[in-house]
């Protein structure tokens, strides 16, 4: 992908990029360009599987691995496939296919090892292993392969069967000896490799079965809602056989209808090849037989095709509850499954180890082939919506930290843990700016507060807080776009920041659904939120030029009428938000007023700072708390506004000690919300929340601005990485297919709501990360090229 190398707005020297585009292009320079010259070759990645088009579960999964690693590390990585045949067929592949191993011939798996060994940019090879896949008692053959092989191996077990005979153990252990680890997707496949198989414990990885993250958990409005308008819809998936025991559902619906006779029944999947192959379409026709036998036909629906995976998530979002049916006990995972949780379907399951590990309050297991207890369960949750709603919040939590990106992130993890060179960098690819959510949550009024999920909590109405972050983010998105529809999203956050405004100049900050403000306005500090409108209104004048005067006037005349009230601030936060926007005000009308009003405000924070302050506690406080970065922040542009001294060397120092705190190996951990770092105390190290990241890149942005030490780039870098899986969890933040950002990082799990404060941080974090970007690659250019 060749790399963007200016924006929309960007205001660096145009002839010079123009030049330097043409050296660039004339030279074949393809990808971004780095903070340092680098190989034109990426290390590469095989995976040894089945793969579309060839229809089978393996194949599909290692296709939605494949993706997803490349749209996260694509920068990092080149990934290939060698796909396996057998029974002498050959798929028509993709060109990421640049190998065929034809499992039923033996001397091709040594064949293939020797043709890897001489690729001295393959790095590491993945084989998704299932013991039909592979010719040979129990798939032996791949063991030449693996005896042959001169390159890390890393084997994933889609299949875990205990209790295993001397030779099925004997395959596994070598299997397993032969590789630099193995990866099981559940913990009960985990410990039957480790009891059964003397698989040493410390070779095993668990990283469960990948899902898709969708956008929407509203059944009532999805693609296929037309055609199932009123009905109850219960759901199977998956490619046809008999041991799904699809007739354990049907005969469970005549109770079932009896009670809700608009139930359906809908079956999708085509019927699995190696089905068809041996005894045809014997199994469907027994299920049509049995369909009609029981008088089902208006209540159930054969879908027999292989669907695309936006129409199947369509399918399973529409879907009141997913019956999971298989007869086969030993049956280590279900693709399935996990698909059908991952769009909220509360489950319907027979006693699987994977149902039964991850269930957990998102279903009701019933017993193997107990058609009985199927319909009681199916009953039992359609009379009760607030319970499955209950279990649809339960899946979705459950499930979360299996999506395909956390999957993506715990593979490269592994395969960097086994690199041998370990000086490969890990980087993350940068997701396109999105506004899909911020504009959901945007209504006539404003931005709505909070979401439920990712769908919008009318009733939890507005504050001013986010309407003013959402003007600062917006408009700074359409400086970097020049995309107009953000100009009706701009003069909604403006109008409602003038409608928080009193006659006294001060701002309310909550506003009910109905436009009404709430009560709780006069219950609580308001300061933080008032410095916070001031900072808005600054940073959107300081746009001037790109907006018509009307609507910069209507700004100033807020921003003028806020000025005699900043003077009672005493929260250092309302100070520093202020600082900000009358710098940025400044740079539109400078006057005497404005900058005495930033000395005094400043001088409030080295008052703070010279009161609390020693060698040990460089700080304005005798404890960290939220949006600390601001602070020094603050400083700075007070500094560049008025020449003091003193404020650059306070700002310098105290942000350096902040850094220190929050900054350990790569990543960042900021202060906790559930437990304030204390002066000398040891801080609570979970409960990490977006906006701090974001404040924290804002001002790692400003001050390599100002001093152009790399260091501040890199920690930005390390910051802005936290939403996309640099963290503890090894999780993402931000959710690429809703748009939105969850909102809080918390010990072991992540809060799924996205709410209009995580998600305007996110958007902060991100175009802040793309102004820089601009400006460093400009840079680099013009020290590559000498222009002037």
């Amino acid at each position: 992908m060749t790399s963007k190398i200016t924006s929309a707005s960007s205001t660096l020297f145009k002839d010079f990029v123009r030049v330097a585009n043409a050296i660039v292009a004339d030279n074949n320079l393809v990808g971004e360009i780095a903070l340092a010259d680098s190989e034109s070759l990426l290390p590469e990645i095989l995976f040894i599987t089945s793969y579309p088009p060839r229809e089978c579960g393996i194949a599909t999964y290692s296709y939605d691995l494949i993706k997803t690693i490349n749209e996260k590390f694509g920068e990092s990585f080149s990934l290939t496939v060698c796909a396996l045949e057998a029974n002498g067929k050959q798929h028509d592949y993709g060109n990421e296919v640049k190998h065929i191993l034809h499992t039923t011939v033996p001397e091709q798996y040594e064949q293939l090892a020797v043709e890897l060994n001489a690729n001295e940019n393959l790095k590491m090879i993945f084989i998704q292993h299932e013991f039909g896949l592979f010719g040979g008692e129990y798939g032996n053959f791949l063991l030449s392969f693996l005896l042959t092989i001169n390159k890390p191996v890393i084997t994933t077990f889609h299949t875990v069967l205990p209790n295993p005979d001397a030779n099925r153990k004997k395959v596994v252990e070598a299997i397993a000896e032969l590789s630099q680890s193995v990866v099981a997707m559940t913990k009960n496949s985990a410990q039957i490799l480790e009891g059964d198989y003397d698989i040493r414990k410390e070779k095993i990885s668990i990283i469960q079965h990948g899902t898709h993250l969708v956008s929407s958990f509203n059944n009532s409005d999805k693609k296929f809602n037309h055609s199932l308008k009123g009905r109850l819809v219960l759901t199977t998936f998956g490619l046809l056989s008999s041991g799904k025991s699809i007739e354990t559902a049907l005969d469970a619906l005549p109770a079932i209808i009896q009670e809700f006779p608009n139930v359906i029944y809908l079956i999708i999947g085509k019927t699995h090849p190696g089905i068809v192959k041996h005894e045809g379409e014997k199994y469907r026709e027994f299920l049509f037989e049995k369909v009609s036998e029981l008088k089902l036909q208006n209540h159930v629906r054969f879908i027999n095709e292989y669907l695309s995976i936006g129409d199947l998530l369509a399918y399973l979002q529409r879907t009141d509850i997913y019956l999971f049916t298989s007869k086969n006990p030993h049956q280590a995972v279900s693709g399935t499954f996990a698909y059908a949780m991952s769009c909220g379907c509360p489950i319907v399951s027979t006693p699987i180890p994977h149902a039964k590990e991850m269930i957990d309050g998102a279903g009701i297991i019933f017993d193997f082939q107990n058609s009985k207890q199927l319909a009681t369960a199916t009953i039992k949750l359609l009379a009760d919506p607030a319970l499955m709603y209950q279990m649809r919040m339960k899946a979705l939590h459950k499930i979360s930290p299996t999506s395909w990106q956390n999957s993506a992130i715990a593979h490269i993890e592994l395969c960097m843990k086994h690199l041998a060179e370990k000086n490969i960098s890990l980087k993350y690819s940068i997701p396109e700016i999105s506004l899909i959510h911020i504009k959901k949550l945007t209504t006539a009024t404003g931005m709505i507060q909070f979401s439920d999920i990712a769908t919008p909590d009318i009733e939890t109405g507005y504050t001013l807080d986010d309407n003013a972050r959402a003007l600062i983010s917006v408009t700074k998105h359409f400086e970097i776009t020049g995309d107009v529809t953000d100009l009706t999203l701009i003069d909604t956050y403006l109008n409602f920041i003038i409608l928080c405004q009193q006659p006294n100049g001060s701002f309310l900050n909550y506003v009910d659904h109905h436009g009404n403000f709430f009560e709780k306005n006069s219950n609580e500090n308001l300061e933080d939120s008032n410095g916070r409108a001031v900072w808005a209104l600054g940073e959107f004048i300081s746009h001037h030029k790109l907006f018509h005067k009307d609507i910069i006037k209507k700004a100033e005349i807020a921003i003028k009428k806020s000025l005699s009230h900043i003077s009672t601030f005493n929260s250092p936060r309302a100070m520093a938000f202020a600082i900000k926007g009358l710098c940025f005000y400044e740079l539109y009308k400078a006057n005497i007023e404005l900058r005495q009003q930033i000395i005094l405000m400043a001088d409030n924070l080295v008052s703070k700072y010279r009161g609390v302050s020693d060698k040990n506690w460089q700080w304005f406080e005798e404890y960290l708390t939220y949006a600390n970065s601001v602070l020094p922040e603050a400083l700075l542009y007070a500094w560049l506004s008025t020449g003091n001294e003193i404020f650059k060397t306070i700002a310098s120092s105290s942000f350096d000690f902040l850094l220190n705190h929050i900054f350990k190996k790569g990543k960042i951990k900021v202060v906790s919300n559930n437990g304030w770092q204390l002066k000398g105390m040891v801080s609570n190290k979970f409960g990490e929340q977006p906006i701090d990241v974001a404040y924290t890149i804002l001002a790692l942005s400003k001050f390599y601005s100002v001093f152009n030490e790399k260091s501040y780039l890199q920690k930005m870098n390390d910051a802005f990485t936290w939403f996309l899986g640099n963290n503890h969890l090894h999780q993402i933040i931000y959710n690429p297919c809703t748009g939105g950002c969850y909102d809080g990082l918390e010990e072991k799990h992540i809060n799924l709501n996205q709410g209009a404060e995580s998600s305007l941080s996110y958007l902060i974090a991100r175009i802040t990360n793309e102004e820089n970007f601009n400006k460093h690659t400009d840079r680099q250019l013009k020290q590559k090229f000498n222009l002037a």
